[in-house]
């Protein structure tokens, strides 16, 4: 038994964190390469590597995937300082090669040397598609505002699918549940993000992150937009990249009178909040949602005006509604902090007014035990209790988008 412990003990030596084992670059310039400090890791790694992220058979393992910053010709390595063959003879290591393999196009290099040849070209690279919008960002460290563009672009666009191929790997390091999508599905729009900047006196443009939308048809003669996929790679994140994106894409459609409204994909946490800063921004223009108008209570004219000049829906713009009315609220005095309290436990209460209707129903078709079974799981106590979280969970979001738009 000691024996098959110490066995253990030993193998487990050979097992890598797969998080940090693979490192990302985006590369400008060829220093870049050894510089550890322009090297980023994946928040997520379980879509290769299984739920536990990590890899078998390897001591010091550096998955390298490096990037040329603007049209992504990538450089693949595998590192390591020991292998499990070399100690233990029955023992397969996790074929990590092949499994990256699974996610990158081919014509990657193997070389560093013609990874530095391919870097050279990058001057040849120009961002694909048609400009929408350009913004400037302050950089502290360069001390200096930096140039930006959003482009849309459809896949027809050539040299575009296989740009996309490469591009679209970065999502499985860092979208929970990410897949690849069905770029010949002419219903696909992609919008992306570039930066643009000096290098030895030529104007060139590094990749900052991209969206992918869906047009779903609504009938008899409507599309829905869909928001899929979106990702501001880590070295933009926090610069407000998002924010610009999501504005610029709402802003494009809401030009066509085709479109009904907008909507995502399984939204995450950070896109609500990113939605919730972008719209409440977009609908304070809105004259039916004036300072004054916010106090008479969420209305038709606010759902009718935010889909027809926003394409927002009547859900998405009654929470918009609730956090500028927040914003007019001085939440120091009782009376109107009660009247904001009431008016977003209102809707919240929503889904506890469906139960007692369900509760309704039941009294007519279920037997005593069985009644008293769902009576004890619908407790009114217990539904204060969860509808008063629930108010301060809303209550807490809604102030970092105001904190937020405060900032803007």
């Amino acid at each position: 038994m000691a024996g098959v412990n110490e066995m253990e003990k030993k193998l487990a030596e050979y097992k890598c964190d797969t998080n940090q084992a693979t490192c990302l670059k985006l590369v400008r310039f060829p220093e870049d390469i050894d510089d550890e400090s322009t090297t980023f890791h994946p928040e997520y790694s379980h879509q290769l590597f299984g739920d536990d992220e990590v890899a078998f058979g390897y001591k010091g393992l550096q998955i390298q995937l490096y990037y040329t910053a603007g049209n992504l010709s990538t450089l693949f390595k595998v590192k390591y300082s020991a292998k499990v063959t070399e100690t233990f003879d029955c023992v397969e290591p996790d074929d990590v090669e092949g499994k990256i393999r699974e996610i990158i196009p081919p014509g990657f290099c193997c070389n560093t040397d013609d990874f530095i040849t391919l870097l050279e070209k990058e001057a040849n690279f120009k961002p694909f598609g048609n400009l929408l919008h350009t913004y400037k960002v302050h950089n502290v460290e360069e001390g200096a505002d930096l140039s930006y563009q959003i482009h849309k672009v459809d896949i027809s666009c050539p040299g575009f699918r296989e740009y996309h191929e490469r591009l679209q790997t970065f999502l499985m390091w860092f979208i929970e549940t990410a897949s690849f999508i069905d770029v010949d599905d002419d219903r696909w729009d992609f919008f992306l993000v570039f930066e643009k900047y000096n290098k030895d006196g030529e104007t060139l443009y590094a990749t900052v992150g991209y969206m992918t939308v869906y047009n779903y048809y609504v009938y008899p003669d409507k599309t829905r937009p869909r928001v899929s996929q979106m990702l501001i790679l880590p070295p933009f994140q926090g610069e407000g990249h998002g924010a610009q994106l999501l504005e610029t894409v709402h802003r494009f459609y809401c030009n066509s009178p085709r479109v009904q409204d907008i909507t995502a994909e399984d939204p995450s946490e950070n896109y609500v909040k990113l939605r919730d800063f972008v719209l409440v921004k977009l609908c304070m223009a809105l004259p039916s949602f004036a300072t004054e108008k916010l106090a008479q209570g969420f209305s038709e004219e606010m759902a009718v005006e935010a889909r027809e000049k926003l394409k927002i829906n009547k859900k998405h713009a009654r929470r918009v509604y609730e956090i500028l009315r927040l914003r007019n609220t001085d939440m120091s005095d009782e009376e109107k902090a009660r009247e904001f309290r009431l008016e977003v436990k209102k809707r919240l209460f929503g889904p506890y007014r469906k139960n007692q209707r369900e509760l309704t129903k039941m009294r007519k078709c279920l037997r005593p035990e069985e009644l008293a079974s769902h009576i004890s799981q619908m407790d009114t106590r217990l539904q204060h209790e969860e509808l008063e979280k629930s108010y301060q969970e809303v209550l807490a979001e809604y102030r970092r988008v105001l904190e937020r738009l405060a900032q803007a």
